[in-house]
């Protein structure tokens, strides 16, 4: 059993505290401002989601959660992160707990996936980590009345995975297994200041931090790979989902790419000496 390691640090322990948590996310001014509708689309196949504490990036996420509501639910969620803590990758086979119940791995897929030999399980990799663990609640909320039926495949990655050989192994399972699933992506974006050792510029904080992350974003929307791993590698840039973003791209094809919200940190706060960015991007 994966434990909820962060919930009262990321988002609230109690089960009710948390439903109006995330509930609030929908309805606030930076989310979507309305909660998820029963209308349902096939269309969505990805979606790039920010991983901070939900009084930060919650609403941002919210609109990401919303289209993955109203779409049709599929055989599994494939949920694809940084390992913020080690040079390790691999996935968890162990049931998320969370306030809000129990998520299962789709064990099936996972030994399949396994066999191919690019990504292992690791257990130990997400004992600690967080930027998986806070998109589980949010998939419980939209889905409350069939949480049993969720089925995810955690992924931790880190640089010591060979993304172009892992791409190819999961598009294979997918369809050896026939399994349809949606992608999640778990990233924040620039990560600016003292704070996060990253200060490219001193002035116009706001417009630059914002163009920085909007060169990011469009090699984003033309699924670019090879140019978007260009363009981190040139920037250094500290967007921390890089990596996943990067297989994303290389596992997808997409005809409809859309920026659905974003905002930083400092938007928040009104400060941008340190400052965190977030987006929720979706991919049909």
């Amino acid at each position: 059993m994966r434990l909820p390691k962060h919930a009262g640090l990321f988002y609230e322990r109690a089960e009710s505290l948390l439903n109006k948590q995330i509930e609030e996310c929908f309805l606030d001014e930076r989310g979507p401002g309305t909660l998820p509708s029963s209308k349902k689309n096939n269309s969505l196949k990805a979606v790039i989601v920010p991983h901070a504490g939900y009084i930060y990036s919650g609403p941002c996420a919210a609109w990401a959660y919303k289209e993955i509501a109203e779409s049709e639910m599929p055989d599994l969620f494939i949920l694809m992160g940084p390992n913020h803590y080690s040079s390790e990758s691999g996935f968890s086979m162990e049931t998320f707990e969370t306030p809000l119940g129990l998520t299962r791995v789709k064990q099936d897929f996972a030994r399949k996936l396994s066999e191919k030999g690019t990504l292992k399980q690791n257990e130990q990799i997400h004992i600690d980590e967080h930027c998986l663990e806070v998109q589980i609640p949010f998939l419980q909320f939209i889905f409350k009345n069939k949480i049993e039926k969720i089925n995810i495949l955690p992924i931790l990655l880190s640089r010591n995975v060979d993304l172009k050989k892992l791409s190819i192994d999961i598009k294979e399972t997918l369809m050896e297994t026939k399994q349809k699933a949606i992608f999640i992506i778990s990233s924040d974006f620039t990560h600016y200041g003292r704070n996060y050792h990253y200060i490219p510029f001193l002035s116009d904080l706001k417009k630059r931090i914002y163009d920085l992350d909007g060169k990011a974003i469009e090699f984003i929307k033309k699924v670019e790979a090879e140019n978007f791993k260009d363009y981190i590698k040139e920037k250094s840039a500290t967007i921390c989902g890089a990596i996943p973003i990067e297989l994303l791209l290389r596992t997808i094809k997409s005809d409809k790419v859309l920026l659905e919200q974003y905002y930083t940190s400092g938007d928040v706060i009104g400060d941008y000496k340190n400052s965190v960015s977030y987006s929720s991007i979706i991919f049909k």
